[in-house]
This record gives C-alpha cells, sequence and structure tokens, in this order.
C-alpha cells in the first residue's frame, strides 16, 4: 500500500471510531454510569461518564459506520483507493470499543488520582483505539485483517494522538470542553 492509501484507509476504518466521543460529548449529561459509587472513596468513572451520553457515542458511530458503507464505492472510484465497507460486526466494536476505552481510562484516572478533565498523556490521545481494535480483531476478524494490516495501524497510532489533540482544541474554543485536552 502506498503512503497516501494507507493514511485515507487508516483514516476511513477508524472514523466509526473517532466520533463516538465527540458525540457522547454533545448529547451527555444524565445518569452517571457509576451511579455515583465509590471504590477507596473515589468514585468509580464520575459524572462525565453516561449511559445517555454512551449511548448517543455508539448511535453516532454506526451511523457514521453506515453512511461511509453507502458511500464507500463511489469514494473509491472518484479517489482511486479502495477504502472499507463496513459489516454490522465491524461497526459495532469500533463504535462501542471506542465508548469502552474512555470509560477504562476514566477508571483508569480516578485510580491514579486523576480529577475529571485532567491531563493523561497518552491514555487520553490512544484509549478508544486501544479497545476498538483489539475488539474489532475479536468480532469482526476477516474484514480487521483486510483493513488494518501493520502499515495502517502503525498510521492510526500516529494520526490518532494529532487529530485527538486537534479536534479537542477546536472543541474547547467553541465552549464545548472545559480543557483543550
Amino acid at each position: 500500500m502506498a503512503v497516501l492509501e494507507t493514511i485515507v484507509v487508516a483514516f476511513w476504518a477508524m472514523l466509526p471510531a473517532y466520533v463516538p466521543n465527540n458525540a457522547a460529548v454533545l448529547a451527555g449529561g444524565g445518569r452517571p454510569i457509576d451511579g455515583g459509587r465509590t471504590w477507596n472513596g473515589t468514585r468509580l468513572l464520575g459524572d462525565g461518564k453516561t449511559w445517555r451520553g454512551t449511548a448517543a457515542g455508539i448511535l453516532a458511530g454506526l451511523a457514521l459506520a453506515a453512511v461511509l458503507t453507502l458511500l464507500a464505492p463511489e469514494v473509491s472510484a472518484a479517489i482511486d483507493i479502495e477504502v472499507p465497507e463496513f459489516t454490522v460486526p465491524a461497526a459495532v466494536a469500533l463504535a462501542a470499543g471506542a465508548m469502552l476505552g474512555d470509560i477504562l481510562a476514566s477508571f483508569l484516572k480516578r485510580r491514579t488520582g486523576r480529577q475529571r478533565g485532567a491531563m493523561f498523556p497518552g491514555v487520553d490521545q490512544l484509549d478508544f483505539v486501544v479497545v476498538s481494535l483489539p475488539l474489532t480483531a475479536l468480532l469482526a476478524t476477516d474484514w480487521f485483517r483486510t483493513w488494518f494490516t501493520w502499515d495502517v495501524i502503525l498510521v492510526v497510532v500516529v494520526l490518532t494522538p494529532v487529530l485527538h489533540v486537534t479536534t479537542n482544541v477546536i472543541a474547547y474554543k467553541l465552549g464545548l470542553k472545559n480543557e483543550p485536552w
């Protein structure tokens, strides 16, 4: 795969995992997943992880995967790079894995004494990748092997932190986030 092709495939294949956390921020609020429970005096997750935000994030990822699948043949022909069409298991694993990764990162933040919104370098930028990719490999093995070559995975690991920081700064400047990370 050529470099440009690898970048395009990596970005397209990860979009259903990139979008859920942003959608969760926009639709969040409501009942926290942890129900206010604590562990050693610290919240399990905190008020930022809600059922509504999680559901909205997963649904946004699934909807985007459906739209991308419909557009894939035309986009592939237009740019002369084959982009993925998502299977249902792949879409579910990418979207749900992204949300689960974010939830697990919140749990780790609380266990390491970080408050809601505190910076956690590396974890903040890759939490959803670390969960969504293995979950996709497990639930949509053939699809995963077709699209996530080692080159594509490398691009995802390098590209994701850049995209994460950029989108968070934009969301911060728009007043959608309280911190720019």
